[in-house]
């Protein structure tokens, strides 16, 4: 279980959200469904991940973050010497609801569906 004390310390702070777009950028990839919320290509390249905050709300248990993350995904190829696919990145986004506890700062990740 990741945790975001951090964020939840500096809950109801003017550095609230640069504190949470912090930690998430530097959460454990395999932490976020990445993979999952690729829509142009094959394999999640979480070399260099972004954190944008869309929204906060306070619930009696736990803070309710949604946040897009915008990251890089490749199509491979077979890898073999005369595949003609080149191996370029190309941009993901995806729209994720992190719920952390209020008393733990234990968070949870949940891919959120396109609409």
């Amino acid at each position: 279980m990741t945790r975001l004390s951090k964020a939840l310390n500096a809950w109801q702070t003017p550095a609230f959200h640069a504190v949470l777009k912090e930690e998430i950028e530097h959460l454990d990839a395999g932490f976020l469904p990445l993979q999952q919320g690729l829509s142009q290509s094959s394999h999640a390249n979480v070399d260099k991940l972004t954190a944008m905050i869309i929204s906060v709300a306070e619930e009696s248990d736990c803070l309710r973050v949604k946040a897009g993350l915008f990251y890089t995904g490749i199509s491979a190829g077979c890898s073999c010497a005369d595949d003609p696919t080149p191996v370029d990145a190309v941009n993901e986004y995806c729209e994720v609801r992190i719920d952390i506890d209020k008393q733990t700062a234990a968070a949870r990740v949940t891919l959120l569906a396109e609409e």
